[in-house]
């Protein structure tokens, strides 16, 4: 297990708790509009002990009532059950953030009842989803996992990071229909992009309010709720 960083509070990662956030390393993607680089290879850095975590989470106990796993993608991390059910014999809640390609581990994770909310990214339309991620094609498990959080199986959201290079209302209206002939998305939230030093590709820019609001009407069609989160 590498764990490279741990946010102490959050008010804003895990919705309805007080959360910390565990960053853990290694991804398969490289979107090109990733915050997170530095946690897309090797670990660099000197990383924290599981123990450090574990022993940083008993003293948070009734302080803290959440916790989110995110990355890099998590469920890269074959060891990732063992730290989960170490989090949860603690009393926490726990959120997981994931790009949904290792629908293997999301669902055993699930049916041992160790995440209780699941935040997964939707990049684009499947037209687009290699360049987006920025891989050749769109990765194997993606439906296989959005059809099985459809499922209602744990409390989900679908998110979509919006980029004016890479988002069009097109592909946002393919992208909602793309996920209603799967089912009806409980909650969908679109991201507007804020650019950072961090992010692999520079240059990128952030969709106008009023195209936001151009895609949130396309998507109010297929979704049970359709926000726009994070915009000024």
């Amino acid at each position: 297990m590498i764990i490279s960083g741990l946010q102490k509070m959050t008010l804003l990662d895990y919705p309805g708790r007080v959360a910390c956030t565990v960053f853990l390393q290694g991804c398969n993607f490289r979107c090109p509009f990733c915050h997170n680089s530095g946690l897309l290879g090797a670990a660099q850095d000197e990383t924290i002990p599981v123990e450090e975590l574990l022993s940083f989470l008993r003293k948070r106990t009734g302080i803290l009532d959440g916790v989110c796993i995110t990355g890099g993608e998590p469920t890269l991390q074959s060891d990732l059950p063992a730290l989960l059910r170490q989090i949860k014999a603690l009393g926490y809640h726990i959120k997981l953030d994931t790009n949904g390609s290792n629908p293997t581990m999301l669902k055993a994770l699930v049916e041992e009842n160790l995440v209780d909310y699941v935040a997964m990214d939707v990049k684009n339309c499947p037209d687009r989803y290699g360049e987006t991620t920025g891989l050749p094609q769109m990765s194997a498990g993606i439906e296989e996992s959005i059809a099985f959080l459809l499922t209602d199986a744990v409390d989900y959201e679908f998110r979509t990071t919006v980029v004016e290079e890479f988002h069009t209302e097109e592909n946002i209206l393919a992208m909602g229909q793309w996920l209603a002939r799967m089912g009806r998305p409980k909650r969908l939230f679109l991201q507007p992009y804020a650019d950072r030093d961090s992010v692999l590709a520079r240059g990128l820019s952030t969709p106008t309010a009023e195209k936001l609001s151009r895609f949130k009407a396309a998507l109010a069609p297929y979704a049970e709720f359709v926000e726009i989160r994070g915009a000024d």
